[in-house]
């Protein structure tokens, strides 16, 4: 039986963005290796942390949501758990009504998007320069 999850992780702030890439390119990998589909994948970004977790007060968030098959959720856990570069993860699984509201989140965010596409970004103004005045 396959059913939705959505997983959220935190990575450790002192990736680089290709490093960063590659840790989420290895978890949506192994999801789509078992057998899962990715639906969504956002990045976070860098965000403070609330609480220091391993001496560290900020980390790189992502959030994948995806369906698999309930027994994948402990591969994937195990993963997390080996893999240094992630400082937290929790991964819940969507019920009906959890799985309507993040397709309408998702809606919204695109909708945003591409409100913020279309606007043209304003020219500047230019300041006049005073005349030099002689007296």
């Amino acid at each position: 039986m396959i059913k939705q999850y959505e997983t959220v992780f935190i990575a450790t702030p002192v990736l680089s963005d290709t490093q960063m890439k590659e840790a989420v390119a290895k978890y949506t990998d192994l999801i789509k290796a078992n057998g899962g589909e990715v639906v969504y994948e956002e990045d976070w970004g860098l965000k403070q942390l609330a609480y220091p977790i391993q001496h560290k007060t900020s980390g790189f968030y992502y959030l994948i949501e995806f369906k698999a098959d309930p027994q994948f959720v402990a591969t994937l856990e195990t993963q997390y758990h080996r893999d240094e570069r992630i400082i937290r993860f929790l991964t819940v699984a969507l019920d009906k009504n959890s799985i309507a509201y993040a397709e309408h989140r998702r809606q919204m965010r695109a909708g945003k998007a591409a409100a913020k596409a279309e606007e043209a970004p304003a020219e500047p103004v230019a300041e006049e320069e005073p005349e030099n005045v002689e007296e």
